[in-house]
């Protein structure tokens, strides 16, 4: 008599789905996480604001990377959810700044937390040391028309806008006016016609530094660009400019979309991990909310990114800025 043998069905691998920067899942890191929850990984990695909201409205994730201050329109919107921080014991490792939650503006609404702190940074002033006039002390030097083409600033309608309102003497950069918002749209449309091109990550800076007589570039990933660049032998200086620096801290939070809230909180306490976190020093010059980085500019004029009065029109007028309207169409 023949046995007839039933296939028992083998369970499916949970997956998560991440939002990333470069560098915040690098494959290695992955693997590893792989390994040990056995579980599938799918990584989308984004390259501005713009991209992350576009991303977090339009397909289903688990778990993303985003900054404080862009953080609230997430909340607004109900596009995040609460973490419970009982599910984050890797939060004891954490830095003593970063250990008083309700301390940090923007991770907390009515009493609950949405967000983890995980890297951070200044958005300084890059400068190619053989082609500068003077070591640039402003921001303001990306106008220089003496430099025309050779400058390169980031594709986002975010930092840009409130980059040029701290140069313009703003108030406060992040609540522009409407006036002042479309006196900026005409100081970033000089700086369009002085730039090489907006570039969006810090490879393609890389890329174009060496390809280019690059002279300055707006340091959106700070110091993870100055590392890049100075590993593949540019001879670069930094600044932080004479009117401060925009700053981020970039956390990891849930979605309401996540199939699996407690993988997504097990990716978070895993990053929390100090061999996880020094990773972000050792291979991309990035600070990280574990490990003190004695290469920090904490105690110079740091700006932190707040929310915006408008992001949806910060965005339609970069998008007219950079398709080319002229200085008369704002």
């Amino acid at each position: 008599m023949l046995a007839v043998l039933i296939p028992f069905p083998v369970p499916a691998r949970e997956t998560l789905r991440v939002v990333a920067w470069a560098g915040y899942a690098d494959t290695e890191i992955v693997a590893a996480f792989e390994r040990r929850f056995d579980a599938d990984v799918e990584v989308t990695y984004v390259a501005s604001d713009d991209d992350l909201w576009y991303n977090i409205n339009s397909t289903a994730y688990d778990v993303f990377a985003v900054n404080t201050a862009e953080l609230q329109r997430y909340i607004d919107q109900g596009l995040s959810v609460p973490i419970d921080l009982a599910h984050i014991p890797n939060h004891a490792l954490q830095l003593p700044r970063f250990q008083e939650l309700s301390a940090i503006p923007g991770l907390m609404r009515d009493g609950k937390l949405y967000a983890l702190p995980y890297t951070y940074s200044e958005m300084g002033l890059i400068y190619n040391r053989k082609r500068v006039k003077a070591v640039p002390l402003s921001m303001s030097a990306m106008w220089d028309t003496d430099y025309q083409g050779r400058v390169l600033a980031f594709n986002a309608s975010n930092h840009n806008f409130s980059l040029a309102g701290l140069l313009l003497g703003a108030k406060d950069p992040f609540q522009l006016s409407d006036a002042e918002l479309n006196q900026a749209a005409r100081h970033l449309v000089k700086l369009r016609r002085n730039v090489l091109t907006f570039y969006s990550t810090a490879e393609e800076a890389a890329k174009l530094f060496a390809e280019h007589d690059i002279v300055l570039i707006f340091g959106n990933y700070g110091n993870q660009q100055v590392k890049a660049l100075r590993d593949a032998g540019a001879d670069i200086g930094y600044i932080i400019p004479a009117e401060g620096a925009l700053a981020w801290l970039d956390c990891w939070a849930i979605t309401r979309e996540a199939n699996n809230p407690t993988l997504a909180e097990r990716w978070i306490n895993y990053t929390l991990e100090k061999a996880v976190s020094d990773r972000l020093i050792a291979e991309h010059g990035l600070a990280n909310t574990v490990t003190a980085s004695g290469d920090s500019h904490q105690d110079e004029k740091l700006i932190w990114l707040q929310p915006l009065e408008d992001p949806v029109k910060r965005k339609a007028l970069w998008d007219r800025i950079i398709s080319g309207d002229s200085l008369e169409a704002f």
